[in-house]
């Protein structure tokens, strides 16, 4: 009888563990390039070893528990950092974990998240190009998230970063291949109850067929909450389809800023990539105008990127840079990216 208890609890043991297995994992990335930049605008160009040419680099930890009857916990705190350097962060200032810090639940209902994120128009912009999120060679990315600070004035078209801090995020289930995510930043003003970020994007993946897109209206900056001077809003519709010997890309946006001007921002995008070898040649071409002042810019980019195993890949980049009345910039990188 004393045999059968022991069984017995043990078995419910065995039992409740099996509803709440929890599972935690150290991951990131690390990408360094060395070459020579120069922006459109810039009087002499550089040469660099420097880090993220592909991706930003980036470490962390994450972790779920099963809850049991489909509930999941999950957890994220991963914090960018420059490769080259051994500096913390982006760029100066830049807050510790400003990729992720947050919590979520998830299950049939999709799932809710806590902390701080993406904002709606990073993963978008990512799926929608071919050079991905790229920082320094991605012509989208860079007219999108980079301003330059080299006199020329140009300014980049995401209004609140490519992340929001103190928000809520619904996701919803996967439905045939449809997936949306709404956000809300609370503005955290004392007396501007009124002043916050609200956001949504969607994507959808069918066979070969890629379309995503986003909206924003933001009315603060980040990673760190500050009031914009104007109310933004800003959207963009993408696109891709997969021919096998060829995936060309497509996406449009526009950017509305609330001041005396009405300041309108219009972006256009043109690329494909194509397997080769080991690896993928990749080309892009964007279009930037705005109204106020009436200026644009147009960047290509050519590169290929070799696998050498799934976790590691070397890429060669050359991209071109122009902007109305500013001197051409031309640049080009080699690097190594490795996933751990």
């Amino acid at each position: 009888m004393q045999k059968n208890l022991i069984a017995l609890g043990a078995a419910l043991l065995c039992a409740a563990g099996a509803h709440a297995q929890s599972s935690v994992q150290v991951t990131g990335l690390v990408d360094v390039f060395a070459g020579s930049m120069k922006m459109a605008g810039d009087a002499k160009s550089k040469s660099v070893v420097d880090s993220g040419g592909l991706t930003t680099s980036w470490f962390g930890i994450n972790g779920t528990e099963d809850l049991g009857g489909g509930l999941k916990a999950h957890f994220n705190l991963t914090s960018f950092f420059q490769a080259d350097t051994g500096t913390q962060g982006r760029f100066a200032n830049d807050t510790f974990f400003s990729r992720d810090a947050n919590v979520s639940l998830s299950g049939g209902f999709g799932s809710v998240l806590l902390g701080r994120w993406m904002a709606p128009n990073f993963l978008p912009s990512v799926v929608g190009n071919p050079l991905g999120d790229s920082f320094v060679f991605s012509p989208l990315i860079l007219h999108k998230d980079v301003p330059l600070f080299n006199g020329t004035g140009w300014r980049s078209m995401t209004p609140a970063d490519t992340g929001w801090s103190n928000q809520i995020v619904y996701s919803t289930p996967d439905i045939g291949g449809f997936k949306a995510n709404l956000q809300y930043q609370f503005g955290e003003q004392a007396g501007k109850g009124g002043k916050n970020n609200i956001g949504a994007n969607f994507f959808y993946f069918g066979g070969p067929l890629t379309l995503t897109g986003f909206y924003e209206n933001a009315d603060l900056n980040n990673p760190v909450n500050t009031l914009l001077a104007n109310n933004q809003k800003y959207w963009m519709l993408l696109g891709a389809y997969d021919f096998g010997m060829v995936k060309p890309y497509l996406s449009y946006g526009e950017k509305k800023i609330d001041d005396t001007a009405s300041t309108k921002g219009k972006t256009y995008q043109l690329g494909a990539s194509a397997p080769l070898g080991g690896g993928k040649l990749l080309a892009e071409w964007v279009k930037t105008e705005w109204s106020t002042p009436d200026v644009s810019r147009k960047t290509f980019t050519l590169g290929y990127d070799y696998n050498l195993s799934k976790r590691t890949d070397v890429y060669a980049m050359y991209m071109n840079d122009k902007i109305t009345s500013q001197t051409n910039g031309n640049s080009f990188g080699l690097g190594i990216r490795h996933r751990f």
